[in-house]
């Protein structure tokens, strides 16, 4: 990500797209290819992001990428028909409950190894309500934007659940060495 921040057209622009993307899938219909031409240079460059879905504050959907790999447009619009119809823990939205969607975005910086000694040290390295967090152990990876921070406040017990999250036992950030970075959001919402 740059380190310029998008405009409030340019979130506005991400936003309409998102929903445009949800509403066109789970209604069935076919989704038209973007014309990357039509938008501003933030736009179109790669950015990784994540779009969480929301009814009446309860989460409903969250799927996004920690790295790059396409327009940042197409990321959002992509991450919005995933959350909508992929995320594992819930039942694809349903046309009735589109009306009833917040949709959130959240843009990520590029993730940075934690550098540590001492699994207490990632404690005192990380930044509540500032960081996100990925923990990584081989194959396994789970990561906590920095909005979780609202609900989990104490880094100990957000780093126990986020282990849970990787499928391992919640203390293992404790007991072995694991990779951990961490990155930052732009964050905006309907």
């Amino acid at each position: 990500m740059t380190a310029e921040k998008l405009t409030p057209k340019e979130q506005e622009i991400l936003l309409t797209e998102a929903r445009k993307a949800l509403e066109t899938i789970v209604k069935g219909e076919r989704l038209e290819p973007l014309i990357l031409n039509d938008y501003s240079d933030t736009l179109k460059e790669q950015g990784a992001s994540f779009v969480t879905l929301t009814i009446n504050g309860q989460l409903r959907g969250c799927i996004g990428a920690l790295e790059p790999y396409q327009p940042l447009i197409e990321d959002v619009r992509e991450h919005a028909i995933a959350a909508a119809t992929q995320d594992y823990r819930f039942s694809p939205v349903n046309p009735k409950e589109i009306s009833m969607i917040e949709i959130e975005i959240s843009r990520l910086t590029k993730p940075q190894p934690l550098v540590y000694d001492h699994p207490l040290d990632i404690i005192s390295k990380i930044r509540p309500g500032l960081d996100g967090v990925v923990l990584k152990d081989g194959i396994r990876r789970a990561t906590f934007l920095p909005q979780v921070w609202e609900k989990i406040k104490e880094p100990d017990e957000f780093l126990n659940h986020l282990c849970l999250k990787m499928g391992l036992p919640a203390n293992t950030w404790r007991n072995k060495k694991i990779e951990v970075f961490t990155y930052q959001v732009e964050e905006f919402h309907e």
